[in-house]
C-alpha cells in the first residue's frame, strides 16, 4: 500500500475492501486520512468513499465488526458512520455539488470519483487510495497533492473563486491547515481568499468558531492569526482585534503595534501550554487598549485600566463567538484582568499584603497567570527579557513563601456567614457580609493570622461595633 499504516488500520482496511468486493461496490480511502499517513500525523478518523450507495458498505462493514454504538445512518446526506477500535470511518458515494449563492449547503447528485475529489477544498486533501482489488493500495492524485505536500503547499483543486464562493468556511479551512501545518497558500488561493472574504458572512458562527479555535491551538497560532489579518477575514470575523493594529506617533513619541505584540504573546505562550483557554487570555490580554488609548503631553501614549476594559469585553466577545459561558470565560477574564499585577510586584518595597492580595485574586489560576505575565515579555533586548524574567522569578519565590506562611490561595474563610448568624441570632443580612468582608481583609492585610482564633476574635470585636451581641447561649 502507497501509505504506511499500523497492523490494525492495515485490518481494518483489508476487512472495508472485502466488504466491498462483497457487495459488489468500488471504494477508496480519501482525504485526511491519506494526507496525514503521507505526512506522519496521528490520524483517527478516515473518509471512504464510493461508486453508487456508500450506506450499502457501511451495512456490510458494520456486520464484520458489529461496533457499539452500532452504524449511524443519515439517508437525507447519503452518509453513514461508524467507529471501529477508535477510528472514526465515514461512507459516502462519490458526488457531484452545486451551491446557491446564499448557502453552504450543497445540492448534491451521484459522481465519479474525480468529480468527488475535485469538490474537496485543498489538493492535499483531494488524494485517494484504492480499495478495489485490481489496483489494491493505489495512489490516486489528479491534481498534484503529493507534490504539493512535499513543497508544503495549500492549493486548491478547482478554481479558488468556485471552491470559496461554493464553501466559504474553506477559506478558514485553508488558512487553519496553513497554521497546523506550516505549509504556505499558494499565490492564486490567496488572491481567492482576498477576493471572496466577503462571502464569509453566510457561514454560521459556530463553524467560524471551531475553525478559528482549531488555528488559536495549532502549535504557532501567529502563522494562521496573522493570515487572517492580511486576507481581511480578521476585521469581518474579529474586528476588536484588528483594532489592536497599527502605531500612532505625535511629537515624535510612538506605541508598538500591539495586534503583533499580541501574536508575539499568543505564540510565547503555546509553548508553553495547549490550554486553549490560557491561549484564549493571551489573544485578549491586550484588548481593552485601543479604547484607553490616550497621549500626555511630556509623557507620552498611555493605556490606563485597558485591564479592566479588556476584562469587560471579554463575556461579549465569549457570547459572540458562542464560547462556553462558565468556568472558561471566568478564567480568561480573571488572566485578563490580573495580567499587569504580577508586574507591579517586581517593584522594590512590595507588602506581603500585596502578595497575599494577588494570591487570594488568582486562586487556582496563578500559574496560568504568571505563564501569561512571562510571554507578555516580547522585547528584542536579550539583556532587558532576562532582567524582567528573573523579576518575575523573584515574585514567584515571594508567593510561594507567603502561601506557605498564610494559606490565602484558594482561601476558605475560618468563620463562615452561618457561624455568624447563629452566634449573633440573626438571619441573612447585609451585617453578616460586613462581618466576613473585615475578617477577610484584616487576613490579607496580615492584622491577623489565617486562624479560626483570630477570626473569631475579630468577629466578636467587629459586631459589637455594629451593636450586635451574641445570644445568651454562646
Amino acid at each position: 500500500m502507497y501509505i504506511n499504516c499500523t497492523p490494525h488500520e492495515t485490518y481494518l482496511i483489508d476487512k472495508i475492501s472485502q466488504a466491498a468486493q462483497e457487495s459488489g461496490v468500488k471504494a477508496w480511502i480519501v482525504g485526511g486520512f491519506v494526507r496525514d499517513k503521507i505526512i506522519g500525523r496521528p490520524t483517527s478518523d478516515a473518509d471512504i468513499v464510493t461508486l453508487g450507495d456508500g450506506i450499502v458498505l457501511a451495512q456490510s462493514v458494520s456486520r464484520l465488526f458489529r461496533p457499539h454504538p452500532p452504524v449511524s445512518f443519515f439517508r437525507n446526506f447519503g452518509t453513514a458512520h461508524i467507529c471501529v477500535d477508535g477510528i472514526d470511518i465515514e461512507f459516502v458515494g462519490a458526488r457531484k455539488e452545486s451551491y446557491r449563492t446564499d448557502s453552504r449547503n450543497p445540492e448534491v447528485e451521484p459522481g465519479t470519483l474525480e468529480d468527488d475529489q475535485l469538490r474537496r477544498d485543498f489538493t492535499i486533501n483531494a488524494l485517494a487510495i484504492s480499495l478495489n482489488p485490481e489496483d489494491y493500495g493505489q495512489l490516486v492524485d489528479p491534481f498534484s497533492g503529493i507534490q504539493d505536500i512535499d513543497n508544503q503547499i495549500i492549493r486548491t483543486p478547482a478554481d479558488p473563486d468556485r471552491t470559496f464562493s461554493d464553501d466559504p468556511l474553506r477559506m478558514l479551512r485553508g488558512i487553519r491547515f496553513s497554521s497546523q501545518l506550516g505549509f504556505d497558500i499558494d499565490d492564486v488561493t490567496w488572491e481567492g481568499i482576498v477576493r471572496n472574504r466577503e462571502r464569509i458572512r453566510i457561514v454560521s458562527q459556530e463553524r467560524v468558531t471551531e475553525e478559528f479555535n482549531k488555528i488559536v491551538q495549532s502549535p504557532l497560532p501567529s502563522v494562521g492569526l496573522d493570515a487572517l489579518y492580511r486576507t481581511g477575514l480578521l476585521e469581518i470575523l474579529f474586528p476588536q482585534l484588528t483594532d489592536l493594529s497599527g502605531a500612532e506617533y505625535i511629537d515624535g513619541m510612538g506605541h508598538k503595534d500591539n495586534f503583533h505584540h499580541t501574536l508575539q504573546v499568543v505564540d510565547n505562550i503555546s509553548r508553553h501550554t495547549e490550554d486553549l483557554w490560557v491561549r484564549w487570555a493571551a489573544l485578549l490580554h491586550d484588548i481593552g487598549k485601543p479604547a484607553t488609548k490616550r497621549f500626555e503631553e511630556g509623557h507620552g501614549w498611555t493605556f490606563h485600566g485597558h485591564e479592566v476594559v479588556g476584562g469587560r469585553m471579554v463575556p461579549r466577545i465569549f457570547q459572540k463567538f458562542k464560547l462556553p459561558q462558565g468556568d472558561n470565560l471566568r478564567m480568561v477574564r480573571k488572566l485578563v484582568e490580573l495580567h499587569l499585577r504580577p508586574i507591579s510586584l517586581t517593584k522594590e518595597n512590595i507588602t506581603d499584603s500585596a502578595i497575599r492580595r494577588l494570591l487570594f485574586d488568582a486562586g487556582d489560576d496563578l500559574e496560568s497567570l504568571m505563564m501569561l505575565c512571562e510571554a507578555d515579555i516580547t522585547s528584542k533586548n536579550k539583556a532587558k527579557v532576562k532582567r524582567y524574567l528573573s523579576n518575575f522569578e523573584m515574585v514567584r519565590s515571594r508567593l510561594a513563601a507567603v502561601e506557605e506562611n498564610d494559606r490565602v490561595r484558594n482561601w476558605q474563610p475560618p468563620i463562615t456567614g452561618e457561624l455568624i448568624m447563629e452566634v449573633f441570632g440573626i438571619g441573612p443580612c447585609r451585617q453578616v457580609g460586613d462581618i466576613k468582608n473585615a475578617i477577610r481583609e484584616a487576613i490579607l492585610d496580615g492584622i491577623i493570622p489565617n486562624d479560626y482564633e483570630a477570626a473569631f476574635k475579630l468577629m466578636m470585636d467587629t459586631a459589637v461595633g455594629m451593636g450586635l451581641s451574641p445570644r445568651p447561649d454562646r
